[in-house]
């Protein structure tokens, strides 16, 4: 029987495409002596394979169990064929009719074989800052259109040489069909430009050499990467930094480092297995871990904050810079504060000319940019707070498979948009705040490249409930059925996702602002949700926001609203003016906080900003979530079992709705009585997460027994605090809860366009 001859069609779906699939099926058929032929289509990669039936057999188990590193197999679907009697395998030209329906490979660390040639004096690729093949290097953000070949992308402009085409059309050659591959006799090439000169100045090596020189030497530079251009300052040089700060107008939001290697990053941060893994990925993050004392970057690389954020090059061009600049280097994103990261050269040339001192550039285009992505090593887990560069555009499977074909547009901040279709979800690259212009440019992009490359027709919109929202004005010009989905609903779905689940779930959704269906501005709420509906059974006590918006800004505003409900207006106001606000603000602000012009929420994020501001932290911030970083920074200060309990503090009843009411006003009283006793900051601070997060964990666990759940999903940005969230879940699983957290899908509103897409294809 093992001799029968057969011949199959075998369907291979997944990331198989620029990831040195169809090479890896070409030797080993070829070692099997099997005859047929291999293509690239629209859908993934086609065989049609001839021989013995054992020898088939054996080589479609090859196809999942031995498939190549970058290469993520998520289905082989076989149909017997009549034999013919065939002789040779193949390798054909890719078809590319029919609809996309075929993933891309993420952008990829520089593998250690590159990475050896880049190094080695005698190899025709030393100190080529391009180099790639089909294991490492640029994948989405160079290309344009499926299937993946090179006249679809942005290497089209570039011709192989001789020897490069010869390494390309070598099946047994690891650079075969590599898309980017290139030499420095053909490739791109690297580009210096000073700021007092509208032309390069030098070229290659010279023109890394030249920005090397001014980095050393206490000047900014623009550097364009793979999708898009950083900022990069000697990171030991506090003028250096101080200047940055300056030209970037960024006061205080800490800047990512880059370093040469694992040892190096050792020396400034403590890290974990889960953390060094990460590190040392082929997607290459940046981690944000505990800093060593006395790390030695200068002071205002994370001004105040106990943790230093840290990642590994990632192409041959950082590899060359950070080995040759021997220190870690700020390697920050190319925007002014806030904006979009520059990515094409003429736009870099215009906003960031006027920033620095030189650019390096280079003229390999980047059709997508694509911010680095971020995680946080926490004691409990790894977890993703930017999914961008090395994750993006991996599908998320679906926990159902939908008849619909979704697009997803995401919320306002944090914007990420979203695909959906059969049993996958595709989020984009982190997009950022939609208030900009140059950002919202950069989602009219992806909103018509992410369908496109993934086949996706939409039938169907979801946008966020808020009707000002730019996403859901988009939505509401396009002339296609919409779904308005609520925003911690989505949050929700998002984390149920994220762990396969369809069934319903208390969920647990604290972040800064979401519209809610009352009209209100929500932040603090427990859903009892699945991916059709949702329903409000508790939420954080509702209190004005005086100046709306201002109090985001400024943190002390909620300070007064909290210390008026816990001790009174006349107390209030002196606390007020004792935190810095003028006597006449601060009363203006209380007579805010009691007018229906300001509106009202239920924000646990402007509950922590509450507290960070009156325990004397930060009474205005610079960047989103800073006081509420800080006072989180501040409690860590003290181990969990020194932190006071506060125990009844946090009451709960009942409310008109039939929800149950989580009121803190208490605990805030009673914070307020030991600050003024004396007691340490640090110490009051790790007592307000303990006390907050057992009376939420005990809330949710009463609520789920009441409505016959066995789960809670713990959701939204307030959970990118860890302290908090390591006490919420292990409360929980204390009480007998599963407990959902993310992981992966990041908890902020990066996440919000994956739980649109999963209720709007499941609906």
């Amino acid at each position: 029987m093992a001799n029968v001859l057969t011949r199959r069609r075998l369907r291979v779906t997944g990331t198989v495409q620029g990831v040195g699939y169809r090479p890896f099926v070409y030797r080993h058929a070829l070692a099997l002596g099997l005859a047929g032929y291999v293509l690239n289509d629209s859908a993934g990669v086609l065989i049609e394979v001839e021989g013995p039936v054992d020898r088939v057999v054996e080589l479609t188990r090859r196809l999942v169990d031995d498939a190549p590193p970058l290469a993520r197999v998520a289905d082989v679907a076989t149909e017997e064929l009549h034999a013919t009697g065939a002789e040779g395998f193949h390798i054909v030209h890719s078809d590319d009719t029919g609809s996309a329906d075929v993933p891309i490979s993420i952008d990829t660390a520089t593998c250690a074989d590159c990475l050896a040639e880049v190094d080695d004096t005698a190899n025709r690729r030393f100190g080529y800052a391009f180099t790639n093949c089909t294991n490492c290097g640029p994948r989405y953000t160079i290309v344009r259109s499926v299937p993946y070949d090179r006249p679809a992308t942005t290497m089209s402009a570039f011709t192989m040489c001789a020897r490069c085409q010869a390494e390309y059309d070598d099946p047994l050659d690891r650079r075969f069909h590599a898309q980017p591959n290139a030499c420095a006799d053909c490739g791109p090439q690297l580009s210096w430009r000073p700021r007092a000169t509208d032309t390069a100045v030098a070229t290659g090596s010279g023109a890394l050499e030249q920005a090397l020189d001014a980095i050393v030497n206490g000047q900014i530079v623009a550097m364009k990467g793979i999708g898009g251009y950083h900022l990069v300052a000697d990171a030991t040089d506090e003028r250096a930094i101080a200047e940055l700060r300056r030209r970037k107008a960024r006061d205080d939001k800490p800047f990512a480092l880059m370093v040469a290697s694992l040892a190096d990053a050792r020396t400034l941060c403590e890290l974990d297995a889960a953390a060094e893994a990460a590190l040392t990925s082929i997607r290459r993050p940046i981690v944000l871990a505990p800093r060593r004392p006395g790390a030695g970057v200068a002071s205002g690389v994370a001004p105040g904050l106990p943790e230093l954020g840290v990642m590994l090059p990632y192409s041959p061009l950082h590899h060359l810079l950070l080995t040759a600049a021997r220190r870690p280097l700020v390697m920050t994103s190319g925007n002014l504060s806030d904006e979009p990261i520059a990515h094409d050269d003429d736009d870099a040339a215009t906003r960031l000319g006027p920033m620095v001192d030189g650019l390096l550039q280079h003229d390999r285009p980047i059709h997508i940019r694509c911010d680095d992505s971020v995680v946080r090593s926490t004691p409990a887990r790894l977890q993703v707070l930017r999914r961008s560069r090395g994750y993006a555009p991996e599908r998320i499977g679906l926990p159902f498979t939908s008849t619909r074909q979704v697009l997803a547009v995401g919320a306002e901040l944090k914007n990420t948009i979203s695909v959906a279709k059969h049993d996958w979800v595709v989020p984009s690259h982190h997009i950022g705040d939609l208030e900009h212009l140059a950002t919202y440019r950069s989602f009219l992009q992806a909103v018509d490249h992410l369908p496109r490359l993934y086949g996706v027709e939409p039938g169907l919109i979801a946008h966020d409930m808020h009707p000002e929202y730019l996403s859901s004005k988009w939505a509401a010009d396009i002339d296609l059925p919409r779904l308005a989905v609520q925003h911690h609903h989505a949050h929700v779905a998002a984390c149920m996702v994220e762990h396969g689940r369809v069934e319903a779930v208390l969920g647990i959704a604290y972040d800064g602002l979401g519209y809610g269906p009352d009209g209100s501005l929500w932040g603090g709420e427990m859903l009892i949700a699945d991916l059709v509906t949702a329903r409000r059974v508790a939420h954080l006590r509702p209190v004005r926001m005086p100046g709306g918006t201002a109090a985001i800004r400024e943190p002390w505003r909620m300070g007064a609203v909290w210390s008026s409900l816990a001790n009174g207006n006349d107390a209030a106001l002196q606390r007020a003016t004792i935190g810095g606000a003028d006597a006449t603000t601060a009363r203006a602000v209380l007579d805010l906080a009691a007018h229906p012009s300001s509106p009202i929420t239920t924000s646990a994020g402007r509950l922590f900003d509450a507290v960070a501001a009156l325990l004397g932290g930060r009474q205005r911030v610079t960047y989103e979530a800073q006081a509420a970083i800080e006072l989180e920074a501040l409690a860590r200060q003290i181990p969990r079992h020194q932190a006071p309990r506060y125990e009844g503090c946090v009451t709960v009843a009942a409310c008109d709705d039939d929800a149950r009411v989580l009121d803190p006003s208490g605990l805030v009283g009673a914070l307020l009585v030991d600050l003024d006793g004396g007691v340490d900051r640090a110490v009051i601070a790790a007592g307000f997460h303990e006390a907050f997060g057992r009376a939420t964990a005990m809330l949710a666990a009463d609520l789920a027994a009441e409505h016959h759940l066995d789960t809670v999903a713990v959701t939204g940005g307030v959970f990118q605090n860890s302290l908090l969230s390591e006490i919420v879940g292990r409360q929980l699983g204390e009480l007998g809860v599963d407990v959902l957290q993310h992981r992966t899908i990041p908890p902020n509103d990066g996440g919000i366009s994956i739980g649109q897409a999963a209720i709007a294809a499941f609906s």
